[in-house]
């Protein structure tokens, strides 16, 4: 899929398979659903808001994405440097 728009792509994904973290609480809000339906792809959208725009991204693109979160290179100020309070990130 290299180009779609990202308020009608949801008829490329199955309705049955969009899921969410079992951490999203007993309300089912603030969360993101994923969709792993199209293989070699991962779709996300907003839990609250099933019309949302829906983000597609490659498996490789979903992997660097992640492994990011797992090294909290997504920080302010990024993974290390000085954070907005003025502390020191190692």
């Amino acid at each position: 899929m290299n180009s779609y728009d990202p308020m009608t792509v949801q008829d490329a994904f199955s309705a049955d398979a969009w899921q969410r973290s079992p951490l999203c609480g007993p309300d089912q809000g603030d969360c993101v659903e994923i969709n792993l339906d199209r293989p070699g792809l991962v779709a996300i959208r907003d839990s609250k808001l099933a019309d949302s725009p829906i983000l597609v991204f490659s498996d490789s693109e979903w992997e660097a994405f992640t492994r990011g979160l797992h090294r909290a290179a997504f920080r302010s100020g990024g993974p290390r440097g000085t954070a907005p309070d003025g502390t020191t990130r190692p």
